[in-house]
């Protein structure tokens, strides 16, 4: 007997559609393609058992001090009606420390969007019947499958909120990637869609659990078993401290917008994208990597983060310090303290220019605004 959600993805017309179309295939074998993605898609989140996962993630969280800001604008959203959470991705630690977020505030949980290489062995039955993950082949061609992924997110959003990392994977370089779309297009078509808003999310922390990993591999090439990136955050977890900032914006209402104009949904994305961007918390880390050279004193250090500091006011950053002289004191213990930098004499040198230039790039688009704005007055 077919669930609920099943019968409303194969009534969908663009499943109808597909089925009929007669793509090399009988209508036989195109709804067994597609019963099997449904069968790969279908989660279960158990809400008691997916709040006590706090417990043995202690000696990981317990690293992290978490800092949540503008809550009780996520509060408004959910009790006005259906959520889709959209933020950056930094690290493996956002699927905690976002949703907990939502969990320490007593709000409902999403169903959660996440790469398909999370989703072997025993954490992929975790994150399949416990925390309520959907796997998504992110690089997918295949005609069947985006078109039950789109049908079967379409139906989701009738019955639970959504998250989803609207780069697609963490970013490999420290900067904001370009979105992705076809989570966002699969929403545009929810029936309930007036119905639905967006509430951009970014998350940031002093430094990255993963950074080294991330820095040195520098672009992903192909997706690696999730339990190798777990092993390698073990190793890397030693020794780790860190604030993790999660901040939301105010919601974007999916109505008004056609999905079935690519002008339409690429807008929307950047309107998204742009959201998060500002929203992202400036961390001291962040501001003395940009200003860093080879080797430097810490009053040079000081006078570049002031100019930088007034480039971030004048854009209206969310800044987590202002004074320059607090900002380059935590930025270089921080950086110290994770091996990025080391203090010989009266000197700062860099140890590990590519970690220091990951954390440079993550606040490039918050820089880069001054001068997109004085090249649109020179050239109007």
């Amino acid at each position: 007997m077919l669930d609920d959600i099943t019968q409303a993805v194969l009534a969908r017309d663009d499943v109808a559609r597909y089925l009929k179309a007669g793509t090399g295939q009988t209508e036989r074998q195109a709804r067994e393609r597609i019963f099997a993605y449904l069968d790969e898609l279908r989660t279960t989140q158990r809400y008691p058992l997916y709040r006590a996962l706090k417990h043995p993630l202690y000696p990981i969280l317990r690293k992290v001090e978490r800092i949540y800001e503008r809550m009780e604008v996520v509060r408004a959203a959910t009790t006005a009606g259906r959520v889709i959470y959209v933020s950056n991705h930094k690290s493996h630690l956002d699927y905690l420390v976002e949703p907990l977020a939502l969990e320490d505030h007593k709000i409902r949980p999403p169903v959660i969007a996440a790469g398909i290489n999370l989703f072997g062995g025993p954490l992929g039955l975790l994150h399949r019947h416990v925390t309520g993950a959907i796997p998504v082949r992110r690089d997918a061609k295949d005609p069947a499958y985006l078109v039950t992924l789109k049908a079967y997110i379409s139906e989701l959003l009738q019955r639970r909120d959504l998250l989803f990392y609207l780069e697609g994977g963490r970013s490999y370089s420290g900067e904001m990637r370009s979105p992705k779309t076809g989570l966002l297009h699969a929403a545009l078509q929810a029936d309930n869609r007036d119905e639905i808003v967006v509430l951009p999310a970014a998350v940031s922390y002093d430094v990255v659990l993963e950074d080294g990993i991330l820095a040195h591999q520098g672009a992903k090439r192909r997706q690696r078993p999730f339990s190798r990136e777990v092993a390698e955050m073990v190793g890397a977890a030693v020794g780790y401290q860190s604030r993790a900032f999660v901040t939301f914006g105010t919601p974007i209402p999916l109505s008004g917008w056609d999905h079935e104009s690519r002008r339409d949904v690429m807008a929307l994305a950047h309107t998204i994208r742009d959201a998060i961007g500002r929203l992202y918390k400036v961390v001291p880390s962040s501001i003395v990597a940009t200003v860093m050279r080879p080797s430097t004193t810490r009053a040079e250090v000081e006078r570049r983060v002031a100019a930088v500091l007034d480039t971030l006011t004048g854009v209206q950053a969310n800044l987590d310090e202002t004074d320059p002289a607090e900002v380059t004191d935590r930025g270089l213990h921080v950086l110290e303290q994770r091996g990025v930098l080391v203090k010989e004499r009266d000197r700062w040198r860099v140890r590990e220019r590519l970690v220091l230039r990951y954390y440079a790039r993550s606040i490039a688009h918050l820089l880069a605004q001054p001068k997109r704005a004085a090249a649109a007055a020179r050239n109007p």
